[in-house]
This record gives C-alpha cells, structure tokens and sequence, in this order.
C-alpha cells in the first residue's frame, strides 16, 4: 500500500505460531533475505504486525 502497509494472506492457522512462521517465510522469500534476519517486532499474538527486517 501506498503508506508502506503490506496485507498478507496465509493459509496456516494462528495456532502455536504457524502463521507467523509462514509469514516470516513469505517476507523472506519475497525480500531475499535469510528468515533470522526478520522480526515481529509487534503484533505477535495480533492479525496486526509490526515487522523488523535488520541489515
């Protein structure tokens, strides 16, 4: 979106983590960088994230 907001949209289930982990793969994949660089900075237990990717 024009002011940086990205919408994702998983098919894992938000149980034990699965949706994070699968969106920490998407936005690696996508970003072509290694998974341990990001971060849910925020919004671990919400539908509303704030992500961290570190240089």
């Amino acid at each position: 979106m024009e002011d940086g907001t990205w919408k994702a949209f998983l098919k894992s289930p938000p149980v034990d983590g699965k949706a994070n982990e699968e969106l920490i793969r998407l936005l690696s994949k996508s970003f072509g960088c290694p998974k341990s660089m990001i971060k849910i900075s925020k919004g671990a237990t919400s539908s509303y994230k704030q992500i961290l990717i570190e240089d």
